[in-house]
């Protein structure tokens, strides 16, 4: 009878009560305490500098003397005696290849590019590229340059 009074006792519970207890402070229990909020200090933020590096000049003026300081370098990498013909030596050795463009990447300020390494098979084809000058102008400063037509207009503050 006394286990009957129990279970019917028990069976009454309010449903916000489990045997006895809220729910609130059942679970509690589980749940982290949460920790006081502190009032920080707010630190001044430096921003930080960003700094750009200058533009690497890509312009390039052919010197007058270049075919003599070609034929100096080649001489250098290739041996004094050279063939008459010396604009049509291969330049099928990677390492002359590299040593010659190296020397005359220093010597001139100007770096033949990556994608046009392939392009250099013979003494010729360096005395081309070497040959034309490179202009530092971008295109948008070409067309403003240019006589445009009266309904376009080129402006830089975006």
């Amino acid at each position: 009878m006394a286990a009957l009074f129990v279970s019917v006792l028990v069976g009454k519970c309010r449903p916000g009560m489990v045997a006895g207890a809220a729910r609130r402070e059942f679970w509690s229990r589980f749940r982290k305490a949460k920790e006081p909020v502190v009032a920080k200090t707010e630190e001044v933020k430096k921003e930080p500098i960003l700094v750009c590096p200058p533009l690497r000049s890509r312009a390039y003026m052919p010197p007058e003397d270049l075919q003599s300081r070609l034929e100096s370098h080649i001489k250098e990498i290739f041996g004094s005696s050279l063939p008459n013909n010396w604009q049509d030596i291969s330049l099928e050795d990677c390492r002359m290849k590299f040593s010659l463009l190296a020397q005359l990447a220093d010597d001139l300020g100007h770096a033949v590019p990556n994608s046009r390494l392939s392009q250099m098979c013979s003494v010729k084809d360096v005395l081309d590229f070497y040959s034309v000058p490179v202009q530092e102008s971008s295109k948008f400063d070409e067309l403003t340059a240019s006589n445009l037509p009266p309904n376009v207009k080129i402006t830089w503050g975006y």
